[in-house]
C-alpha cells in the first residue's frame, strides 16, 4: 500500500482514494495488496444527511465541521473534513454523504471527529465528496 501526502497543488506522484479525516490528508496510490470480502466486511460505510456545518477556523489545514445523520440506529455524528476548495460549509446542509461509521474518534483540536467521511480527487488532488445517485434513507449501509 502505498500513500502519498500532497506537497502543493502539483507535486503528488498519482492519485487514488483520498482520506480526508484530520488535519492529514493522504493519496491511496497505485494497486494495494488484495483484500478479502471480510476485510470489506469489517468497514462500516453508510449514507447519511448533513444536517449543519461549519467553517473550522481553529484547524491547521481549512476544514468544514460537519454534522450527519445517520438514522435512527446511528444517530447523528460529527467529522471535520477538508473540503473547503469545493464546498462552503451552508451549501452542505440537507446533501448526503458517505462515511466509515466504526473507526475510533479522533480528536482534531477542540473537536471530535467521529466518522470518516469519504471522497475523491480531482484532478488537483482536493476532495470531491462521495454522494448517492438518488436520495436514501440515512443510516443505508454500502455493501
Amino acid at each position: 500500500m502505498f500513500f502519498f501526502e500532497k506537497k502543493n497543488q502539483k507535486t503528488f506522484a498519482c492519485l487514488g482514494v483520498v482520506l480526508a479525516m484530520g488535519s492529514q490528508r493522504a493519496y491511496l496510490c497505485g494497486m494495494t495488496e488484495q483484500a478479502s470480502l471480510g476485510d470489506f466486511d469489517r468497514l462500516d460505510i453508510r449514507v447519511g444527511t448533513v444536517t449543519d456545518a461549519r467553517p473550522f477556523p481553529e484547524a491547521r489545514k481549512p476544514a468544514i465541521r460537519l454534522w450527519i445523520d445517520f438514522g435512527p440506529e446511528i444517530g447523528t455524528r460529527q467529522s471535520s473534513a477538508q473540503i473547503t476548495v469545493h464546498y462552503k460549509a451552508d451549501q452542505l446542509i440537507g446533501r448526503q454523504v458517505c462515511a466509515v461509521v466504526n473507526f475510533p474518534p479522533r480528536q482534531i483540536g477542540p473537536f471530535l471527529s467521529e466518522v470518516l467521511t469519504l471522497g475523491l480527487p480531482d484532478e488537483d488532488g482536493e476532495v470531491v465528496l462521495i454522494k448517492p445517485d438518488f436520495q436514501l434513507p440515512d443510516g443505508g449501509r454500502l455493501f
